[in-house]
């Protein structure tokens, strides 16, 4: 890389548009989708998609709701021919769905378009030229007159080859590609110049595609852009303006959106962002994007797994752990703060019942979209209190009191850290298992009867036979209740050295209904020390008693 000064790049010219009016915008509707994942040797795929993976995919594509779907470049393929032809003849397309064609404004790849489009009920015809001033002095060695005239002449044989085609409705689409390097004036030259030959009117309007064919400067810069075309181009009625962003610099979806708040009504792109080089622009986030601010972008994303799943397959492609929305980890904390901020958030919008959506670090219900809130906490040495916690109580129904979590928090993080490995839900459970209810050392209750005196002040007579380090022997105590019993009890064996300081008990929500989970803290009395001890029993009494077994041994 070149050091300061750099001269090997210099940056683009700002457009001359004082008084722009798209930072003042918002979107408010969805815009009209095409889905080009079908294009174009399949979006450059390392291994093109067979006939019958492309019709897996265009299903799904008119599943989730594309009402426009560019299907390939069927005049340069015979394997794109033949997937428009078995669309068409097999009744495939449903009467509300277009089909679109891409198409270089050469004569015989339009006719051989033509010919691909028989029998369909509605078609579009995209052709396109490049106009940008590198490819016409580098690639074509033309001049712009030059360029202009393959642009007017292919929109001339269009409507010639129109009036003898067999399909029922056929519509066009006409893109200067590299739209993002080409002068703006001579962009909209070349396209007022095709608009004169199609003659379009409001209710047979042309499609205006305006490609960012290579992403070459930030995303306000593309808005100004279409902004001007918006502005400057004649019968504005009479034509949609359609965006088609890539993703060189890596922001396609900022460049979509400023361009549909500059006024654009169409948008071109993919599941994913699936494309050449480093994609187009990712139709899934930008009609998610929307959604999240109360606009319906009239897509069906509620199965988004199983969207990616029919991506993954039929690109053979695989979605990045940090992809937006569709990622495996987009949804996952590991740092402990966001994890107890979430559980909070969950909480209290749990309890408050409000419409709205409001949880810190996600701004979006992860079960609009199909994913589940059970990856969204996961384990690792990084993980605080408040992630182990929610694991607990979303996947297994175990609710612990609010001080009981540091210290369960530590023992799950010091098992990540001795493993350097993350946890998942199954092993945090073990975790509680192994800490809290296999706990049968030193002290162990072997059995127990109770005799409740409704008339003595000290309600409950115990009489618990137990076993402490191997050796067995019989107590008798009493309390207020059985737990209070059995610590009178310790006490009369010369085994109290704690206080007790809480119970707290509640049904388990998940598994059994008959289950109910109870917890106990004491403090050691030779240092103040808290310690928690944990039970699941069906019988209520029961639960209590090893609970506080369980608090004993961990104090040891």
């Amino acid at each position: 890389m070149q050091k300061h000064p750099i001269t090997k790049y210099v940056p683009y010219p700002l457009i001359d548009l004082p008084d722009r009016q798209w930072p003042s915008r918002r979107i408010e509707k969805a815009p009209v989708w095409c889905s080009v994942d079908l294009r174009d040797g399949n979006q450059a795929l390392p291994i093109p998609m067979t006939v019958e993976e492309k019709l897996e995919l265009f299903e799904h594509l008119v599943e989730i709701g594309f009402k426009e779907i560019e299907v390939g470049f069927p005049s340069a393929s015979e394997t794109e021919f033949r997937f428009l032809r078995r669309l068409i003849e097999e009744n495939r397309i449903p009467d509300d769905v277009t089909v679109q064609c891409l198409v270089q404004c050469r004569e015989h790849l339009l006719r051989r378009t033509f010919e691909a489009i028989d029998g369909a009920k509605n078609a579009i015809v995209h052709f396109y030229n490049s106009t940008n001033p590198l490819q016409r002095r580098v690639t074509f060695g033309l001049s712009k007159e030059e360029i202009k005239v393959i642009a007017v002449q292919a929109a001339e044989l269009c409507q010639e080859l129109k009036k003898t085609s067999k399909c029922e409705n056929v519509r066009f689409q006409y893109s200067p590609e590299s739209f993002s390097d080409t002068e703006l004036e001579y962009s909209l030259e070349v396209c007022e110049a095709v608009m004169e030959v199609m003659q379009p009117t409001p209710d047979n309007k042309l499609i205006l595609n305006l490609p960012g064919t290579v992403e070459l400067f930030t995303p306000n810069m593309h808005a100004d852009q279409i902004e001007w075309f918006c502005r400057n181009i004649s019968r504005r009625d009479s034509v949609i303006i359609s965006l088609h962003t890539h993703n060189d610099r890596g922001t396609g979806v900022a460049a979509t959106e400023l361009g549909l708040m500059a006024g654009a009504d169409r948008v071109e792109g993919t599941l994913f962002g699936n494309g050449e080089r480093t994609g187009n622009l990712d139709i899934v986030t930008v009609a998610l994007n929307m959604y999240t601010q109360g606009v319906d972008p009239k897509l069906d994303f509620s199965d988004l797994p199983r969207t990616r799943s029919i991506y993954e397959r039929t690109t053979r492609m695989s979605v990045h752990d940090r992809h937006p929305y569709g990622g495996d980890l987009v949804f996952t904390a590991f740092s402990g703060s966001h994890q107890d901020a979430i559980k909070k958030g969950m909480d209290a919008n749990r309890k408050a019942g409000s419409p709205v959506w409001q949880v810190p670090y996600l701004p979006i219900d992860c079960e609009d979209i199909g994913r589940t809130y059970q990856a969204i906490i996961r384990i690792n040495s990084q993980s605080g209190k408040g992630g182990v916690a929610y694991v607990m109580e979303r996947s297994y129904g175990i609710e612990m009191p609010k001080r009981m979590h540091p210290e369960f928090g530590n023992v799950v993080t010091n098992i990540a850290d001795v493993q350097s490995a993350e946890l998942n839900s199954l092993q945090i459970r073990e975790a509680f298992q192994q800490e809290y209810l296999d706990r049968r050392d030193p002290l162990e209750l072997i059995d127990y009867d109770i005799d409740h005196k409704p008339h003595d002040h000290h309600k409950v007579h115990m009489e618990a036979r137990i076993r402490f380090k191997g050796e067995e022997m019989t107590l008798n105590g009493r309390g207020n209740g059985p737990i209070a019993a059995f610590v009178s009890a310790l006490e009369e064996g010369g085994l109290k050295d704690f206080n007790l300081q809480n119970y707290a008990q509640h049904a388990i929500a998940h598994g059994s209904a008959a289950d109910a989970v109870s917890f106990v803290e004491i403090t050691r009395s030779s240092d103040k020390k808290s310690f928690w001890g944990a039970s699941i029993d069906s019988n209520v009494e029961n639960g209590g008693l090893l609970a506080l077994v369980s608090a004993y041994n961990r104090s040891r």
